[in-house]
């Protein structure tokens, strides 16, 4: 094997793991952007059950209880079940 083909080789296993890397840190970005849109409809379920609860909310609350409730599961199918021991990234 020449000098050249083993260069070739070497650029090629460097390509993948560069790619390997490219693909775990985007699902990891995936996965935190997706947190915080999760939260963000944690604390929009949790002001409209606070609205429903002290007699402030109306229809339009419950509306937004179910839209956020299922947004929800649609989040724990694709990440896993949220539990109440999780924080905010924002904390």
């Amino acid at each position: 094997m020449g000098f050249m083909d083993k260069m070739k080789e070497q650029a090629a296993v460097v390509t993948a793991a560069a790619k390997d890397a490219a693909q775990k840190g985007q699902a990891k970005v995936d996965a935190v952007q997706a947190k915080r849109a999760a939260d963000g409809v944690l604390r929009k379920l949790g002001l409209a059950v606070y609205l429903q609860r002290t007699d402030r909310g109306g229809d339009a609350t419950e509306a937004v209880v179910e839209d956020s409730i299922s947004s929800l599961k649609e989040y724990e199918a694709e990440y896993g079940e949220i539990t109440e021991s999780e924080e905010s990234d924002e904390d």
